[in-house]
């Protein structure tokens, strides 16, 4: 704690007081006519403290600056006057701007970048404006291309389900807020090459050749490709989702984000190149300042680079005026220089954690490492040069273990908080991966750089370079997958909420026209279908890691649609030991044939259960099967799909129908059974056509959840059953308007709550 108090640090007090401004204006903003006043004020307060300087005096008006500053950067923006110009719903519109990102393309071959506008036309109407917007479209652009599109204007929706990223958000603090959706290649004109900024335009050209070099000689091995481009330039968005998890488990993703080694290694490379040139200190730090800012710009400007090389500059900077720097002061000058630069980036989840981690190293680390190396510390009063062979080794060993393990327990505890609130994961099995994977990643990246320095000059030993990177990158990819698979290494726990007595939590998801219902009652936590590939990897998995749902109880299989189980086996791969249940009608589902080859070859004997069985969920909650019977069969899916009963203790009955029509409602009402529920959980019939008088009269719901999208036309709610809901006093949560839905049940009765809207049904309404 000795930095806190050490001298000429003057940017911790400046950066804290940098923060604290910014957060006021979020929490208290200030209308547009004040704006002008209190800056007006601010400019009187900062001539007087010119005059007369006081400490504190300096540090209010520099939160007050920043209280203005993120007013002024949040308030009537380009982005937000042309919002709400276009209005809420999807304009056709001519767009005109240079692309000012790196095009991502997606396997469906469609291309997501930032486009800044120079001028929009819609309803006749030109308009210029300098707004940013998100556009999607199937061509090639490149970073500058200046480009003509012919588009829809969509509102950025919001995250329908709990645990979904919120994309919408996170684009609004960079105040991007419409997405131009370009449908075909032809509807996108190149104007200009080149344009943009020429640094960027150098930094981008830059990184894709040197992505070439790293690469050369290793075309037959695509993962290890992906894992160079990733650590040694920071192209994570490149790295297959497959890969990068088993990083995110064990702790070591942030070897995908350029920050601090990287930066160190291109600093001690170029500082050992200077002195091969005998340059003087200043004139090294002079040279070696404006490459670490380049090789920022290479690796994309991430908050982790650009702190990791304002740091490095501010210590280079010392020798070049000869003052001695202070790191901790050095990092809170990074951080008071990228909040100048821009003030959201305070609300960034990149930013907290760079921060944050490299905070609690320069506090923590040193004093962890004095107190480990007391364990094995030989005898102060023994000389050093007493020390010698295998003691000498052994303690040398086990000093740099120690500073390894502080460093690497500092930047766990720092990072502690942030990610169990952003990505709900433990890894206590970082420690140990960090102390194995970092040292080797460390000569990955080295001989990564040596490779790109000598592409020019000598190809022939790049090739030689990149392949003892292959081996090293083989290493590590086995060790983290190794680790990944630790029992107990990670866990999910859920996000942070206050403790609730319940019977059972019901989720029921908003996947469109798929469906995946999550049934969590006492420790049991069962899954009712998983969507399709898609919907499970975006949705239903960062679903679940919200939920904290490290064991699935169970799984059922309603029936053959890719809409509903499409997403089985890569479940089966995050959760091997479920139980499953398929429902074992005939169908000529290819995706459900499949599902049942794997299921063979894995060993997995799903329960067939037909009419007339039951399972238990938990000690409270237990399910019936309606539909199907045990010898039926259909040509259609839907109508072979299974009507679950399930009765939650004393409080509630819940009918899940999934996409069940008109002919399974009719089979239900010739058998007599007792359909009562207090609420029913529907998908929609491929016909279009279910939910009718006769059923809903037998079925006497209060609440009905219903999946609804408008193409295709079938998969839509109609309005006369709307109406005929009404009619009768049932509630309905139509998906389409409350995303997903939340079913709390207790022992004196129940309650459901929309996600997207917060509308809450009890069942106590009347």
């Amino acid at each position: 704690m000795k930095l806190l108090s050490a001298p000429r640090q003057p940017f911790v007090g400046l950066a804290v007081m940098a923060a604290l401004g910014i957060i006021a204006a979020e929490i208290l903003p200030l209308p547009s006519i004040a704006l002008t006043a209190t800056a007006i004020i601010l400019a009187l307060c900062i001539l007087t403290g010119m005059c007369w300087p006081r400490l504190v005096a300096t540090y209010a008006i520099v939160g007050a600056g920043f209280f203005l500053l993120h007013n002024f950067a949040t308030q009537n923006t380009q982005g937000q006057q042309l919002a709400d110009e276009l209005g809420s719903r999807p304009r056709v519109v001519t767009a005109i701007g240079s692309v000012i990102t790196e095009p991502k393309i997606a396997s469906s071959r469609f291309a997501t970048f930032l486009l800044k506008l120079k001028s929009i036309e819609f309803e006749d109407r030109k308009r210029s404006t300098c707004a940013v917007w998100q556009v999607r479209w199937k061509g090639a652009p490149e970073f500058g291309d200046e480009l003509k599109f012919f588009g829809t204007a969509e509102p950025i929706p919001p995250p329908r389900n709990p645990g979904e990223f919120d994309m919408r958000a996170y684009l609004a603090r960079r105040d991007v807020r419409r997405m131009l959706f370009v449908r075909y290649p032809e509807e996108g004109t190149l104007i200009r090459h080149g344009g943009g900024n020429p640094i960027m335009w150098a930094a981008q050209k830059s990184r894709t050749w040197m992505q070439s070099a790293l690469c050369r000689g290793l075309e037959d091995a695509p993962d290890v490709q992906n894992f160079l481009s990733g650590i040694v330039l920071g192209l994570r968005h490149q790295t297959p989702e497959d890969i990068e998890e088993p990083f995110q488990q064990t702790g070591t993703l942030h070897l995908f984000a350029v920050a601090g080694l990287h930066v160190g290694i291109v600093a001690a490379l170029l500082w050992m190149l200077a002195t091969v040139a005998r340059l003087s200190r200043r004139w090294a730090a002079a040279l070696i300042i404006p490459l670490l800012l380049f090789y920022a710009a290479v690796t994309g400007l991430h908050v982790s680079s650009v702190r990791a090389a304002v740091m490095s500059s501010i210590l280079l900077g010392g020798f070049f005026f000869d003052r001695k720097a202070f790191v901790f002061n050095s990092l809170a000058a990074a951080a008071f220089f990228l909040l100048c630069w821009d003030t959201n980036e305070l609300f960034s989840a990149g930013f907290q954690l760079s921060f944050a981690v490299v905070g609690a190293i320069i506090l923590f680390a040193d004093p962890l490492s004095g107190f480990l190396q007391r364990w094995s510390a030989p005898d102060p009063f023994l000389p050093r040069t007493l020390v010698r062979g295998p003691q000498r080794w052994k303690h040398a060993s086990f000093e740099w273990l120690c500073r390894g393990s502080s460093v690497s327990l500092a930047a766990w505890a720092g990072s502690l908080p942030l990610v169990l609130w952003y990505f709900y994961i433990v890894t206590p099995v970082s420690l140990v991966a960090n102390l194995l994977v970092v040292p080797i990643a460390f000569f990955i990246l080295a001989i990564g750089l040596l490779s790109v320095v000598s592409t020019p000059m000598l190809p022939w030993l790049a090739v030689i370079f990149n392949n003892a990177n292959w081996s090293l990158a083989r290493l590590v990819l086995g060790i983290v997958q190794i680790l990944a698979h630790v029992p107990g290494g990670h866990f999910y726990a859920g996000h942070p909420h206050w403790p609730e007595k319940l019977v059972a939590r019901i989720t029921v998801l908003d996947l469109g026209a798929g469906a995946a219902v999550h049934l969590q009652s006492e420790e049991q936590n069962w899954l009712f279908d998983c969507g399709n590939d898609r919907s499970y990897q975006r949705v239903v998995r960062e679903y679940l890691h919200w939920a904290g749902v490290n064991r699935l109880s169970g799984l059922l299989l309603t029936h053959g649609d890719a809409l509903h189980l499409g997403g089985t086996a890569q479940l089966l791969d995050d959760f091997p030991r479920v139980r499953v249940l398929d429902n074992p009608a005939p169908d000529r589902s290819t995706i459900h044939r499949r599902l049942q080859h794997l299921f063979q070859d894995r060993g997995i004997k799903p329960a067939a259960l037909a009419a007339g069985d039951s399972f238990r969920l938990s000690r409270e909650v237990t399910a019936h099967v309606l539909f199907p019977p045990s010898t039926f069969s259909s040509p259609i899916a839907d109508d072979q799909a299974y009507v679950i009963h399930v009765l939650v203790g004393p409080a509630a009955s819940i009918l899940f129908m999934s996409d069940s029509g008109i002919k399974t409602e009719q089979a239900l009402l010739a058998r007599h059974l007792d359909l009562r529920s207090d609420i029913i959980v529907k998908g929609q019939h491929h016909s279009g056509q279910s939910g009718s008088e006769a059923f809903l009269d037998a079925a006497r719901p209060r609440l009905i959840i219903a999946s609804s999208r408008d193409f295709p036309d079938h998969e839509r709610i109609s309005d006369s059953w709307i109406e005929e809901l009404q009619e009768r006093g049932i509630k309905l949560f139509r998906q389409d308007q409350t995303g997903a839905v939340t079913l709390r049940f207790r022992h004196d009765g129940w309650e459901a709550q929309s996600y997207f809207t917060g509308e809450i049904f009890r069942s106590t309404n009347q």
